[in-house]
């Protein structure tokens, strides 16, 4: 059976065998050597016994990877032989991420005290606790190898990841955290590491390719060409292993695409497109099936093996989870339960006096232990205090062979090796500066972002309007809502005369129009509220810059607004019968443009204010209401009252409605109310036109003029000035409702600079 096993073995580590399935091998292995890294790392050591590599045989068979069988191979043959295989060469310049006493509390109020002067309070009637969510965590993670944070919930794992992803403010955090000995820098922090959340934060429309394509074009420089791109992201999905699913839609509750594990491969993927130094995940497997899970973290391994240090928090992985997983740290309320390799385990708890059985899952039983213990009145405090005692003996016993290799020096041999090529400045030539002996500043070696201003507005208009181009349905809604407004509109004002009826009716049709645009707008508050979260975590590493989000989304809104204010203008204007001509159509189109423009940016700017879509609506109608209220339509503005009349001039509504009115009424030759038409709206409107003809004759004696049944009593400056239209002119209104649009983009551009510093205070 052995000598089968062996010749089988053999079989497939020949050189045609591997050149059959070299496409198959994971990038951390070479086509010529088994055991060998590209990176030159160390192939981790798997026990085995005889009847595993039979069933690893039978895995094989069934599609299994053949990096698990090489590895397995190499151990067969260094347990079975006097002669071991070569081992593999060690990386000449390996990180080392260390941190030590990390402590992090924060202050919650735990209940009201209606007696603010007694008991502890911070004066005002609430009790304001302090809990520890880290105490005291130290530890340590290398190149190649995978540390996986583990506890119950509510233990601090996700505190501890977010703390070594500079994800919590600095004055709040205390302890250290080094690399490779020199304590990192947050712009440095952020262009040699990345963070993928717990949540799956993608483009629904878009495909798997296409996102990781857009992704490469934002991590990696523009000086790098398409096809190494476009290589880089084949590289990464065969990496992956979502060769099937490349041209399937990421999908949503509404449409239909890839499976979870897919979906989770794929927020991977987009993070670590640019190769960096640290990788922080947050419960990579959650939701996950136990097979998907198993791919997700196989995957990670890859990762590590690559070059890379990976740390995650894991919620309970499984058995075949825990033999990919090079360093455990257990957390039970912020304090180390364990901290080491899994082999170590067993012995860990032995020691302690708790025996794990062989045929249990090591994790779980740690994992129940410790939750037992937190349910005992001590608590965790022996099991604290002992791992003290058993880590310092472990680091008496431990021999450390020190590297004495910079951060700067590891830093460039990464780069060397093709590794962290989106962030280096300099390229090669400023490695030959240094190796000549020349100094450089570390910080100035790194670019913040990896491409220019204009490529990033280029890159993000492209994907925002490639998803926006698959849901058509979202725009047709919104075109179809100003159609159907447009047209109840031409119908019910239809060809208007001018009569003093007309001037009133004219006055309703303008301020409904104007506040109709407004309301129209509110549709963009859940485009940024759904793209909210996707935003913060590109930004957060530096992926682009946030005005050219703000611009991006700025230019490509401009189309859609020239759209619907096309349409909305060509439906009502000559249907209602305005004046003005085709001059007067076009100043029309342009203030409907104009305001289509102030409520969108207004409204992004209140998307990026609010976090929640109900809110966001409730705030809207209500401000826009207000607006209304204070135009001038229901009441004039001498009429304001003086405490009321500074929202007169903030009002959005009034401007567009101000523009409108004196694109109508401002040709002074035209006549709106003639003699006869003057008691129309008094109660003599009822009496014979000769009662009417005889009461102006009357009038004329008095008055001292002749004022006959058609001589003209009000025109259009008339109207203006009744209703307080005298300040501006309507080429001033048109520019004041524009600036108001740039300044609310300013604005939101100002929200996403505070507001989306995702960091812990």
């Amino acid at each position: 059976t052995i000598i089968h096993v062996m010749s089988g073995l053999l079989d497939k580590l020949s050189p045609a065998r591997r050149a059959n399935k070299s496409d198959d091998l994971p990038l951390f292995y070479t086509d010529q050597s088994v055991g060998f890294h590209r990176g030159h790392r160390n192939t981790p050591k798997v026990s085995v016994t005889l009847a595993e590599l039979l069933m690893s045989m039978e895995d094989d068979q069934n599609g299994q990877s053949q990096a698990w069988d090489i590895a397995l191979a190499s151990n067969f043959f260094s347990s079975v032989s006097s002669y071991p295989l070569p081992s593999p060469s060690p990386s000449p310049s390996p990180f080392v991420l260390s941190f030590k006493d990390l402590t992090y509390s924060v202050k919650i109020t735990k209940k009201f005290n209606p007696l603010p002067c007694c008991g502890s309070s911070d004066g005002d009637g609430m009790e304001m606790n302090t809990k520890m969510l880290l105490n005291g965590i130290s530890g340590e993670a290398k190149e190649g190898e995978m540390m996986a944070v583990l506890g119950a919930s509510g233990s601090g794992k996700s505190t501890l990841i977010d703390a070594l992803a500079n994800r919590i403010a600095k004055e709040s955090l205390h302890g250290a955290i080094t690399l490779n000995g020199e304590v990192l820098e947050s712009g440095l922090h952020k262009v040699i590491s990345a963070y993928v959340m717990q949540d799956d934060l993608l483009f629904p429309m878009l495909t798997v390719e296409e996102t990781l394509m857009f992704s490469a074009e934002f991590r990696l420089p523009s000086s790098l060409p398409k096809k190494k791109k476009q290589a880089r992201v084949q590289a990464l999905i065969d990496q992956l292993g979502l060769r099937n699913a490349a041209t399937t839609v990421i999908g949503d509750e509404g449409h239909r695409g890839v499976s979870g594990g897919e979906r989770r491969r794929v927020s991977i993927g987009i993070d670590i497109i640019h190769d960096p130094i640290i990788l922080f995940l947050d419960e990579p497997t959650s939701g996950l099936d136990s097979t998907s899970a198993y791919i997700v973290v196989k995957v990670l391994q890859r990762v590590a093996q690559s070059g890379s240090i990976v740390i995650m928090s894991i919620h309970q992985p499984s058995y075949r989870i825990l033999g990919l997983l090079d360093k455990l740290l257990f957390l039970s309320r912020g304090n180390t339960v364990y901290s080491g390799s899994p082999t170590d385990l067993p012995r860990f708890f032995s020691e302690y006096g708790h025996i794990i059985p062989e045929n249990e899952n090591k994790t779980e039983f740690a994992l129940d232990l410790i939750r037992e213990l937190e349910d005992s009145p001590e608590g965790t405090k022996t099991l604290v205090d002992f791992h003290k005692q058993w880590r310092a003996k472990q680091t008496l016993n431990q021999t450390t062979r020190n590297t004495n290799v910079s951060l700067k020096d590891a830093i460039d041999a990464s780069i060397s090796r093709e590794k962290l090529v989106s962030a280096c400045r300099a390229g090669p030539e400023i490695l030959r500066d240094r190796s000549s002996g020349g100094e450089t500043n570390l910080k100035s070696t790194f670019q913040t972002f990896a491409n220019p201003f204009w490529t990033e507005i280029l890159v993000i208009a492209k994907r925002s309007m490639l998803n926006s181009r698959r849901q058509p349905e979202l725009f047709g809604i919104r075109l179809g809502a100003v159609l159907v407004t447009g047209t109840i509109l031409a119908t019910m004002f239809y060809k208007l005369d001018n009569s003093p009826r007309g001037i009133q009716e004219r006055l309703g049709f303008f301020a409904f129009a104007m506040s109709t645009t407004f309301y129209t707008c509110a549709e963009a508050i859940p485009v940024f509220l759904q793209e909210r979260y996707i935003f913060m975590r590109e930004t957060a590493y530096n992926a682009y810059r946030r005005s050219s989000y703000v611009l991006a989304h700025t230019i490509i809104s401009l189309p859609a607004l020239v759209i619907l204010s096309a349409t909305f203008a060509a439906t009502t204007f000559f249907s209602v019968g305005l004046a003005g001509g085709s001059e007067g159509f076009f100043f029309f189109f342009l203030t409907i443009l104009a305001a289509f423009w102030a409520g969108s940016s207004f409204v992004t700017f209140l998307s990026g204010v609010v976090s929640h879509v109900m809110i966001g609506f409730t705030v809207v109608v209500a401000i826009l209401a207000y607006f209304l209220l204070f135009s001038g339509f229901f009441i004039a503005r001498d009429r304001i009252p003086l405490y009321w009349l500074w929202f007169h001039y903030l009002s959005l509504v009034k401007y567009p409605y101000e523009g409108v009115l004196q694109n109508e009424f401002e040709d002074s030759t035209k006549c709106f109310v003639r003699g006869i038409q003057m008691f129309d709206s008094s109660p003599l409107g009822q009496v014979p036109d000769a009662v009417k003809i005889s009461l102006l004759k009357s009038m004329s004696g008095v008055l001292g003029f002749n004022v006959t049944a058609e001589t003209c009593v009000t025109t259009g400056v008339d109207i203006l000035r009744k209703q307080g239209i005298t300040e501006m002119s309507k080429w001033n209104c048109l520019w004041i409702t524009v600036a108001w649009g740039f300044l609310f983009r300013v604005l939101f551009y100002f929200t996403l600079l505070i507001g989306s510093k995702n960091k812990r205070r």
